[in-house]
């Protein structure tokens, strides 16, 4: 019976390391597939990250660029709404302390230029400092016609009141 006895023992510890390294190599290969798995999860996780942080930074981008156009459409005239510039140009006489009247308003013919023609009465330096705001303006202008008079009834040049007559193109001017 003795004999016997480290036969059973030995055939039930192999058929417990058997199990044992059947159960070991099935949760190995589980565990792997899991890690395998969770590796595919966290690559589509960064992946989707990136896309959203790329979005984020494509948003802020586009943020930026409307501050900046709303910025650059400020420069130029269009021809269907040439109102504001004609109100810069009436805003700047005021600053610059003249009384000033648009008297004509055109269109070159090759459609690329806008002409305006501009009468402006004040001290020569109201007229002086109109010259200078509009030259400094945002608009890229041209003046084709500056003529700056005295007016003759007095001879007094600190006190004497000037005419000017400005015939000015917008450059900046989209048809």
């Amino acid at each position: 019976m003795q004999n016997n006895f480290p036969k059973t023992q030995l055939i039930l510890s192999l058929l417990f390391l058997g199990l044992s390294l059947f159960a070991f190599l099935f949760l190995y290969k589980k565990i792997n597939e899991n890690n395998e798995m969770s590796e595919q999860i966290l690559t589509n996780w960064q992946m989707e990250a990136n896309r959203r942080r790329d979005i984020e930074l494509f948003n802020s981008a586009i943020k930026i660029v409307e501050k900046e156009k709303v910025s650059l459409g400020s420069h130029f005239a269009q021809s269907s709404d040439i109102v504001p510039f004609l109100d810069t140009i009436e805003k700047l006489a005021l600053e610059a302390g003249t009384k000033s009247e648009v008297v004509a308003v055109s269109i070159s013919k090759d459609n690329t230029e806008l002409i305006v023609e501009l009468k402006a009465s004040g001290s020569f330096d109201s007229i002086y400092k109109l010259l200078t705001l509009l030259e400094n303006s945002p608009y890229e202008l041209d003046f084709s016609l500056v003529d700056v008079r005295r007016e003759e009834s007095d001879m007094n040049i600190r006190t004497s009141k000037w005419n000017a007559f400005l015939r000015i193109k917008l450059l900046s001017f989209i048809s």
